[in-house]
């Protein structure tokens, strides 16, 4: 077969795909969809490298999914003049991580601790797998796979249908409706709404504008909450020691870090609604959030104590609107200590 008879089915198969994939752009744009990153191990250790930075222009974060939501980094960064490394991970405590950082020799900055209370209090292996998993794949990222992540950030960057969460295959079977098989129960994993989660760049989490207009919307996702509220109060009792010894080894990790010359902070963002009713009978702040402190004699920011902060409502009970977490962030930066805000 001659070159020329080779060249044209594979140009014929590039318009093809081109055409395929333009289209399916141009589709998912027409609909609302927006471009949102990949927030996968990847991001988490591109994130984690910059913690070396001067302690003078960068803030380190770290927490669960409010404090992601809650501090908008642009606003930050514009106030502040610093950069904000955000290594707080939906879902999971930041436990894994400030342990990580503790003992790393080199790391001597300064440190926001978001405290999602269900989930900084306990030491089951669920919240911090995927924290470790992070962590281990940071310590051994090879140059190609760094390369990699360069190339796809590139790539998200430019184009909406990437977003892998929602919009993969695997995204798309997910939502496929499975029935139990025979003699067993299936249990369906909740599907959050693709308005619900955005990621910038910056790792920073956002609800985008449909979401916050839409009630229905964040209606299934209180209702997600309500699932979540109802069957942690019908599991058992955590063990007795399982707060004590999540607050030995913070306490003994954030001495570390002072001990270098790092300093650590403490902060409780905003929840509202069911969310916060349940916090507030199941973890008392006597009996956690003071006791944190006390043991860690650090600084904490308690959204409840300054007028600036209390006032606000989760639309799903749980993490702010963009337009809230831009006012919460002006608020953040002026009840930090200078040392964290100022250049």
């Amino acid at each position: 077969m001659s070159s020329k008879n080779l060249v044209r089915p594979a140009l014929f198969m590039i318009v093809v795909v081109v055409a395929v994939i333009g289209s399916w752009e141009y589709y998912l744009r027409a609909n609302g969809f927006i471009l949102s990153y990949d927030d996968a191990a990847p991001q988490w250790a591109a994130q984690r490298a910059m913690v070396y930075n001067s302690p003078k222009q960068t803030t380190v974060f770290i927490g669960s999914s409010r404090i992601k939501y809650d501090l908008d980094i642009p606003t930050w960064e514009k106030l502040t003049g610093r950069s904000a490394v955000q290594l707080s991970i939906e879902g999971n405590s930041p436990v894994p991580v400030l342990l990580d950082l503790a003992d790393d020799t080199a790391f001597h900055g300064k440190l926001v601790v978001d405290v999602t209370e269900p989930l900084f209090f306990s030491n089951m292996p669920e919240y911090s797998k995927e924290p470790t998993g992070n962590i281990n794949y940071y310590r051994s990222e090879t140059p190609a796979q760094k390369a990699g992540y360069y190339l796809n950030n590139l790539l998200e960057s430019q184009f909406v249908f990437l977003d892998k969460r929602f919009l993969s295959l695997n995204a798309q079977l997910d939502k496929l409706p499975v029935p139990p098989r025979p003699g067993r129960q299936a249990f369906d994993v909740p599907m959050f709404p693709a308005d619900f989660y955005k990621v910038s760049a910056s790792r920073q989490t956002y609800m985008d504008d449909r979401f916050v207009q839409d009630t229905l919307l964040q209606h299934m996702v209180q209702n997600i909450w309500a699932g979540f509220l109802t069957m942690g109060a019908k599991a058992p009792p955590p063990p007795p020691n399982m707060v004590p010894e999540v607050l030995k080894a913070v306490a003994t990790a954030v001495h570390k870090i002072k001990s270098r010359g790092g300093e650590v902070v403490f902060v409780r963002t905003p929840s509202s609604g069911m969310f916060w009713q349940v916090e507030q009978k199941a973890f008392p702040r006597e009996k956690l959030w003071d006791v944190l402190l006390a043991s860690t004699q650090c600084p904490g920011i308690h959204f409840m104590d300054y007028e600036s902060t209390r006032h606000f409502v989760c639309p799903e009970w749980s993490h702010l609107q963009p337009r809230d977490a831009r006012a919460y962030t002006k608020a953040l930066i002026s009840l930090l200590p200078p040392s964290f805000v100022q250049l």
